[in-house]
């Protein structure tokens, strides 16, 4: 058998410990401290965005304006008043309709109009006949919209704070936006709210009107 070697320890043969590896070490810890908080500033950042971009997706899917149904003013074979009922959406919260556009065209013309609180009637003032002409802007047709209150349970609308929550219903009204509306004619839009879906207005008015009152949509 081979000698086993013989290696006699010399006094500069000392350990790799030394203040180089300190300052290496440090360093390493100061890099890890910082990346670590790095990822968490990031993830607390993600989180609040994810938290926010949550909460209005489902206000935008959840909440906004229904269109229950639209009704016409038959007047000499042309349709000068419309109206509009609606209700906001399950789970949406209040909305308020002085910050609502409602916009509509015939295909040949469209009309962007505004909430005009001069046109605004109660509940306990329409006295049946919802096809008064002074619930509708006249003077303003191609530009504003006026308002019905039908229920309010909390009072929550009125002409300077026409704001609606669960179980109200009002009828936006619209008038004589188009000159008239005649038949076989193609009428679209959207009741559009500061938040939420919008309501959907689409129809196509019947071939001839033979009542007063036509239901369109």
């Amino acid at each position: 058998m081979g000698k086993k070697p013989n290696r006699q320890l010399k006094e500069n043969d000392i350990a790799a410990i030394g203040i180089g590896l300190m300052i290496v070490f440090i360093a390493m810890v100061l890099v890890a401290g910082i990346a670590a908080s790095v990822l968490v500033q990031t993830s607390t950042t993600l989180e609040m965005q994810a938290l926010k971009t949550g909460k209005q997706t489902i206000e935008e899917v959840a909440s906004g304006i229904y269109v229950e149904g639209i009704e016409g003013s038959n007047t000499s074979g042309s349709l000068t008043l419309l109206a509009v009922e609606i209700k906001p959406r399950s789970g949406s919260p209040d909305i308020d309709l002085s910050q609502t556009v409602v916009e509509i065209s015939d295909s040949d013309i469209k009309y962007v109009l505004e909430y005009d609180s001069t046109t605004f009637t109660d509940s306990n003032q329409t006295s049946g006949n919802l096809f008064t002409s002074s619930f509708y802007p006249s003077s303003s047709a191609t530009t504003k919209f006026g308002l019905i209150v039908l229920q309010d349970a909390d009072d929550s609308c009125s002409s300077s704070s026409p704001i609606i929550n669960f179980g109200d219903h009002v009828v936006v009204t619209i008038g004589n936006a188009f000159s008239g509306i005649a038949p076989r004619t193609d009428v679209f839009g959207q009741v559009i709210s500061e938040g939420g879906a919008p309501g959907i207005i689409g129809f196509r008015t019947p071939e001839s009107y033979t009542d007063a009152i036509v239901e369109l949509q």
